[in-house]
């Protein structure tokens, strides 16, 4: 064997026994993660009202009816969002309109679940409410 042959047959031996990727795949290992980027129009995901209605409890300290209740609100609340979204162009005023009809209706259905006092106490704590959302 010349030794450019077994130089490359040694170094193809030891690649091989090595952990390098072109030989071993990782079939145990997880997927890479792969982070959506949100655009102003893209659809809000359903999982936000959840989100949302938990860190409300959490900070809140909402009771298990009250928790339930705002989970609807803020369902139906994304629904009509993305329904007005898909039916309107973006920046159009008969999204805006729509938008802002949306969140009153939204906002005063909160406004009777919560009570005047835990309200009161839900805008005061909106940027504690935006963190712990963040944070799950």
């Amino acid at each position: 064997m010349t030794p450019a042959r077994l130089l490359l047959s040694a170094l193809t031996l030891s690649l091989a026994a090595s952990s390098c990727s072109i030989f071993h795949r990782h079939r145990d290992a997880a997927p890479p993660v792969v982070e959506t980027v949100r655009t102003p129009d893209s659809p809000t995901p359903p999982t936000a009202a959840r989100d949302l209605a938990d860190a409300m409890t959490t900070v809140l300290h909402l009771r298990p009816d009250q928790t339930s209740k705002v989970r609807q609100v803020l369902s139906s609340t994304v629904e009509q969002v993305n329904s007005a979204r898909q039916q309107y162009p973006a920046q159009s005023p008969q999204l805006n309109a729509a938008l802002a009809r949306i969140n009153t209706s939204s906002d005063k259905q909160l406004r009777t679940i919560l009570g005047p006092t835990t309200y009161h106490e839900m805008q005061v704590k909106r940027t504690q409410i935006q963190a712990e959302m963040q944070r799950r």
